[in-house]
């Protein structure tokens, strides 16, 4: 190993001392209101060994999210609530990003007292959703108006003013896996013939002006973005990946923003199987900031991909569940602790495979005893 995973790497205005990110994980542990809580400094606090985390997904308004348990960012209680989390972070040596989430057609409307979810287009997502009360279908969406979207762009910014209130150090748009933004740009979800639908330069114009308010709250070395340019993911599916995504590569380069997290899982990804051709290559010639890729990687294959050039870091999720300080191990080449009760542990309550995966060194000790 050469080590390239432990090189400092700056991206935008924040200056990552290795080059592991911790990836947005959702888990599920907030409390009622969608407000952080105790458990939750703590999980970010333990973490804060990697190079950059990124936060589990946040919802940005109600409507917005449709996941139990899960934070949110739209009101005052919210906000005050992670500011504990972020001085845990920065206080620990850490660098914590807030992703900003809105599900879109993936909302059920048992979250919004019956009402119908939003996305691009008067469509349904396959399969189940989960609510407070069970697993239930999806329901139809509603097409977003144009006098909306403006709406909902000012929720994004609202939440970007409250993420840096709340003592962030950036945010990234999350623009993957099937929610709100990935469904503007796919014409499979997105069906308009407006300014919002048809060509790739149109589809990628709502992720466009959310970035631009977002550039106008936090400047764009400090804004980041999610994209997953794979095959269909949640229902949400584009006939053309090299179109779409390197016209969103394009607009990311211009606007310059403080670098791209790529999801290109393979066939055995949480979303869905997929033989499409991964996009990274082509993003990474068309846009110049960092990349980060995140797809299953291990220590090895994560330090030959930054070693070769192909990215500039790696997010890693699943991993940073049972191991709160993998940096740590990857920088000792120690062992990766088991996730040994997933995925039940994943979203359930409580802190039972939450904070309770010590880190190496009190691990080891136990193992010798």
């Amino acid at each position: 190993m050469t080590d390239a995973l432990l090189q400092p790497i700056d991206l935008g205005a924040i200056h990552a001392p290795n080059r592991i990110l911790m990836a947005p994980l959702t888990r599920g542990r907030s409390d009622p209101g969608s407000i952080p809580n105790a458990m939750m400094v703590e999980y970010y606090r333990q973490r804060a060994g990697a190079g950059l985390i990124l936060t589990e997904a946040t919802g940005i308004s109600v409507e917005g999210l449709g996941w139990p348990a899960a934070p949110g960012i739209w009101n005052a209680a919210q906000t005050e609530a992670w500011k504990p989390v972020t001085d845990a972070v920065h206080d620990a040596g850490g660098r914590i990003m807030l992703q900003l989430w809105h599900m879109g057609r993936l909302v059920h409307p048992d979250f919004l007292g019956g009402a119908a979810p939003v996305s691009a287009s008067a469509t349904t997502a396959p399969g189940h959703a989960w609510t407070p009360t069970g697993r239930k279908d999806y329901e139809p969406a509603r097409a977003l108006p144009i006098d909306e979207i403006q709406r909902v762009i000012d929720d994004y910014g609202h939440a970007g003013e409250n993420a840096k209130a709340a003592g962030f150090d950036g945010v990234q748009l999350h623009g993957a896996n099937g929610y709100l933004i990935d469904q503007f740009l796919r014409n499979g979800t997105n069906l308009r013939d407006d300014d919002y639908g048809g060509s790739p330069q149109n589809r990628t114009r709502l992720m466009r002006e959310v970035l631009e308010r977002l550039i106008s709250i936090w400047g764009a070395d400090r804004v980041a973005i999610r994209l997953s340019p794979n095959g269909e993911s949640q229902g949400a599916d584009d006939s053309d990946p090299p179109a779409i995504f390197g016209e969103a590569a394009r607009v990311l380069d211009e606007l310059g923003v403080a670098f791209v997290e790529l999801r290109e899982q393979g066939p055995d990804g949480t979303f869905g199987q997929t033989d499409v051709p991964k996009q990274g290559p082509l993003i990474r010639s068309l846009f110049k900031g960092p990349l980060v890729l995140n797809q299953e990687y291990d220590a090895a294959s994560a330090e030959q991909a930054v070693a070769q050039g192909l990215c500039d870091a790696i997010a890693f999720g699943r991993p940073y569940i049972s191991n709160p300080d993998l940096a740590e191990r990857i920088a000792a080449r120690a062992e990766w602790a088991e996730n040994i009760d997933a995925p039940r542990s994943w979203y359930s309550p409580g802190p039972k495979g939450y904070i309770d995966y010590p880190p190496m060194e009190q691990a080891l000790a136990a193992a010798a005893d």
